[in-house]
């Protein structure tokens, strides 16, 4: 089995060993020095070297190589080693031809997204290639070109084929990329279970909104907060994003992108955590959700009995059965509220006007902070 040099590099999570993979802006360097040799030697390598930004060096086996109507086209598999990413396994290629331009021009083709909207940083109708992966195939190829001793200008075209149906399970719809996915890695490695890759993608939506002149922002963790304000008003892909657990780490984003407003919107079971300052609601940075309950409802005046029955709770819709039983519901969410909006507010330095609405799935709208409730009747009208 051919080694690619990754086989030594991994990461230790949780005392597990999880493998180092390559990022499709190296399969796309790699086919592409490869395609280019094809062209301009005539004959297709079996391997290819590559040296990633991260200094990790890789050989990388060349697949698919066909030679057709003086065009090289070569393959490299994508491998994401133990990151759970969409793009493992896919075949990315490249295709070689000679042009009149000098150098080396790239492009993208089928399953290589298209922008459509301003805040990138590609141009609109350009391929969404970003700015490391294309100079790694620019100088991947030049290398090549070099070796063979041409002189003349060469066309690199990048396609993913399985990207057309791929892009789906992406953020690249909503940052208005179209027709596949993008062409991503700064480092030209995968590290496992890395964040790094969501976080990065929620700030470039919440920048690229600002650059289409939004002023507020309206995010919420997930599907639930998403369909919850939606079945209260016509909210536009352009006016929402949705950040997972990072409900802090979003708000300093859209602080520092220049937003004056943000509405937060959240189900209860993750927004309860915002009532003890927890800004990242993933269960394995803090849990909490009982016992900030139980102390918001100690503040709206319920008793021992009642809020240990709450600290024994497993669900926040148990929590909230149980104060709607004892006629406390309205008062625990008015105590949940004012320490939301401390929070908030606190995490922003009231750089921003802050909204937030705190909803569950039975009793709808618990409590909301702030402007929130003039901001909801303004969505509803429009």
């Amino acid at each position: 089995m051919h080694k690619s040099g990754i086989e030594d590099y991994y990461a230790v999570r949780d005392g597990k060993k999880l493998q180092f993979g390559y990022t499709t802006g190296t399969c796309a360097a790699a086919a592409a020095k490869a395609a280019v040799k094809y062209l301009a030697c005539g004959t297709p390598p079996e391997t290819v070297d590559i040296d990633t930004p991260k200094g990790i060096h890789l050989n990388l086996e060349v697949l698919e190589p066909e030679m057709k109507d003086g065009k090289a086209v070569c393959a490299i598999r994508k491998y994401s080693g133990d990151d759970p990413d969409v793009t493992n396994g896919v075949l990315v290629y490249a295709e070689a031809s000679w042009s009149e331009i000098p150098g080396i021009t790239v492009d993208g083709g089928i399953g290589v997204g298209r922008v459509t909207k301003p805040g990138l940083k590609q141009k609109i109708g350009e391929a969404a290639i970003n700015p490391v992966p294309l100079q790694m195939i620019k100088d991947a190829a030049e290398e090549s070109f070099s070796d063979c001793g041409q002189a003349e200008g060469v066309k690199v075209i990048i396609s993913i084929p399985a990207g057309v149906e791929l892009a789906k399970k992406t953020f690249n719809p909503r940052l208005g990329i179209v027709g596949g996915i993008s062409v991503l890695g700064t480092s030209g490695i995968v590290e496992p279970m890395s964040e790094a890759a969501l976080t990065d993608c929620i700030d470039l939506e919440i920048k690229q909104k600002k650059a289409l002149g939004l002023e507020r922002l309206i995010i919420t963790p997930g599907n639930y907060g998403e369909d919850f304000i939606r079945s209260l008003a016509d909210i536009k892909d352009s006016e929402l994003v949705k950040c997972s657990n990072y409900i802090g780490l979003s708000l300093d984003m859209a602080a520092a992108a220049g937003f004056t407003e943000v509405l937060l919107v959240g189900h209860v079971g993750k927004f309860i955590k915002l009532a003890g300052g927890i800004m990242n609601s993933h269960s394995k940075e803090a849990d909490a959700r009982a016992e900030l309950m139980a102390a918001c409802a100690l503040r709206a005046g319920c008793d021992g009995d009642t809020a240990r029955e709450i600290l024994e709770s497993l669900t926040t819709d148990e929590m909230l059965r149980i104060l709607d039983e004892k006629k406390l519901l309205s008062a625990t969410m008015a105590a949940a509220a004012e320490k939301i909006d401390f929070y908030i507010r606190n995490r922003v330095k009231d750089a921003i006007v802050l909204g937030a609405v705190v909803f569950s799935n039975e009793y709808g709208i618990l409590c909301t902070t702030g402007p929130a409730d003039l901001w909801l009747e303004e969505l509803k009208e429009r």
